[in-house]
């Protein structure tokens, strides 16, 4: 089925099947992108036509969820919501936007440049790109196309609350997903919090 935004390219439904993860099972539903990315929806129990339901929108992060770095927290958001949904019932979206979408190769000249001393929106901005290219027209799509208009949106930024609403989800509470900070990303989140707006309820550095 071809699923319609306003403004935004198409998402097109591919597969589905059942996928039994440590947290519990999900049904997976992969969709392709216009770009010909295959962003993905991980659902936990029923959610079409239901009221608030939990959601997480998520976007790749190679560096950490397969390799491990410790330069960010995406690993352990994803983490965390991916237990979240499971416990409560709702929707995971996983796009393909790497490094606030500039694509893999940009992120990683922008670590280079964060090892000179730049921070994550210096490095994005010198390397002539905005601090954050991402869009949610395709993970609006998603949740339209699963019976999904009305979430609890688990994030700490702002933008993503009103990049939903743009696209005709409406967002009637934003959850927290805060991880402890680190010695090795502790930089990235102050960043976050100051530059871009993200709300943490206080950053704690664990050893």
């Amino acid at each position: 089925m071809n699923i319609e935004a306003a403004n935004c390219s198409a998402a097109i439904f591919c597969s589905e099947s059942r996928l039994p993860t440590r947290y519990g099972t999900f049904l997976v539903r992969v969709y392709r992108a216009e770009d010909g990315t295959e962003p993905v929806a991980l659902v936990s129990g029923e959610v079409r036509g239901q009221t608030n339901v939990l959601v997480r929108v998520h976007s790749a992060c190679l560096t950490s969820e397969i390799f491990g770095s410790l330069k960010c927290d995406c690993q352990a958001q994803l983490e965390m919501a991916l237990g979240e949904v499971q416990a409560q019932g709702g929707v995971v979206v996983y796009l393909h936007q790497e490094g606030r979408g500039i694509g893999l190769a940009n992120k990683i000249r922008a670590y280079a440049l964060q090892d000179r001393g730049r921070d994550t929106v210096e490095a994005n901005l010198e390397l002539g790109f905005e601090e954050d290219l991402r869009d949610y027209g395709i993970s609006a799509q998603i949740l339209r196309d699963l019976g999904v208009r009305r979430v609890r949106l688990l994030t700490n930024n702002p933008r993503k609350l009103r990049g939903l609403e743009t696209y005709g989800v409406e967002v009637a509470e934003r959850l927290p997903l805060e991880v402890p900070a680190r010695s090795g990303n502790i930089a990235y989140l102050r960043t976050k919090q100051q530059k871009l707006g993200h709300i943490f309820s206080g950053l704690k550095l664990i050893s």
